[in-house]
């Protein structure tokens, strides 16, 4: 069998559900690093619903993310972040995309590590702000220099990971 076998993959991915007995998966990582379409593709092999952190607040908000910052401010987003991702993390067989800036959050990392098995993605500086650069509805890079705030947010991030 080769490694892109289908039989091969599907035996994998039961094996994989198996080991996880229900716990959610979450993916972890800077806008741009794939998590949505990675956690799409991921919940479709392993049979479990996916979920998005910022469009399961935009739900409970009724408002976009970036309208809860301009409204709210960034601590009232991480605070609803925080208590979208507990309730989320209580449902048994999902695959959850969460932003690394919510990962960094000691509440949040503390859920996480408890309820889930968590899988930071990383890509390379360029490919994350090419990704970035086609959408308008990042609020944390409505900034003079964009760039050098996602390397910031990145450095940030990673600081508080190691």
């Amino acid at each position: 069998m080769t490694r892109s076998d289908p039989a091969l993959r599907q035996a994998r991915a039961e094996d994989l559900t198996e080991r996880l007995a229900g716990r959610p998966l979450v993916l972890v990582g800077i806008m741009g690093a794939g998590k949505t379409t990675v956690g799409r593709r991921l919940a479709a092999r392993l049979n479990r619903q996916f979920r998005d952190s910022d469009e399961e607040i935009e739900k409970a908000a009724q408002m976009s993310v970036p309208e809860i910052f301009e409204q709210r401010g960034e601590p009232e987003f991480r605070a609803g972040e925080t208590r979208v991702i507990s309730r989320v993390l209580k449902q048994r067989g999902v695959v959850l995309a969460i932003g690394g800036g919510a990962f960094v959050n000691p509440e949040t990392h503390m859920l996480v590590k408890a309820e889930a098995i968590s899988i930071w993605l990383k890509a390379e500086i360029d490919i994350l702000f090419e990704r970035v650069a086609r959408r308008s509805n990042r609020p944390l890079l409505k900034t003079v220099n964009p760039r050098a705030t996602l390397e910031k947010l990145i450095e940030d991030q990673l600081s508080h990971l190691c």
